[in-house]
């Protein structure tokens, strides 16, 4: 029997290859990376950071960041409350004035992005 060190999301390895990804991280998207990777999927008891969920942590202008996460199903019945504790997540760290948050990868993508950037 073969034991796994590490849990993969296999989605996020999927998306994670057609996706362009910076290497360097400014200080802020580096704070909110590691927060927002300590967001627990309640169904997994797992966190972000252990499942590979975050593809990208953006800052596209002084304290707005741009947040990419991949459910571990593209039927995910918790998308949107994953979205918003994403959103909290980042919203507490210091220097955030606004979070965005892009769920990629399920099928209500467009309703859940829509509900939880308004």
């Amino acid at each position: 029997m073969m034991k796994c060190g590490r849990i993969i999301n296999i989605r996020f390895l999927f998306f994670s290859q057609t996706l362009w990804r910076r290497t360097v991280l400014t200080e802020l998207e580096e704070k909110v990376r590691k927060e927002v990777g300590n967001v627990v999927d309640p169904e997994t008891g797992l966190t972000f950071g252990q499942m590979n969920m975050i593809t990208s942590v953006k800052e596209t202008e002084p304290g707005v960041v741009q947040i990419e996460f991949v459910p571990s199903s593209p039927f995910c019945p918790i998308a949107f409350k994953l979205a918003m504790d994403v959103k909290n997540a980042a919203a507490k760290v210091e220097g955030v004035k606004r979070a965005i948050v892009h769920c990629r990868g399920h099928t209500m993508e467009e309703a859940i992005n829509k509900m939880v950037n308004k």
